[in-house]
């Protein structure tokens, strides 16, 4: 072998495994953001704070949160050169974890048997 980083350097990526790496600012960034979307839906969900209804929702909507700073803070999906195909793959899956939850809810609803 002649030179063991000419892969790397044929395809534009750094010896040092890639070159989207984000900043100390933004992973500091993301994992505060982590923590408090962790640490909301807990405290009210001990605390008993609002009606079940409620509580879900703000599970839901934490979590949904929760997603979107692991996207950006430390999957780097804004930094791609070509993000789109990572969108689109994101999107499918996305669209494949619905159904798959969606008929999982439909079906502990309506089962039968159980009832």
């Amino acid at each position: 072998m002649a030179n063991p980083n000419a892969h790397g350097a044929q395809h534009g990526h750094d010896s040092h495994g890639g070159g989207h790496s984000g900043s100390l600012k933004s992973y500091v960034i993301g994992f505060v953001l982590s923590i408090v979307l962790t640490i909301i839906p807990l405290v009210v969900v001990m605390n008993d704070m609002f009606s079940k209804q409620v509580n879900t929702l703000i599970i839901l909507v934490m979590a949904i949160l929760q997603f979107a700073v692991q996207l950006l803070f430390f999957m780097h999906i804004r930094d791609e050169e070509k993000p789109r195909f990572n969108l689109i793959a994101l999107i499918f899956g996305l669209v494949i974890m619905l159904t798959i939850v969606a008929g999982s809810i439909w079906i502990m609803t309506y089962n039968a048997v159980a009832t």
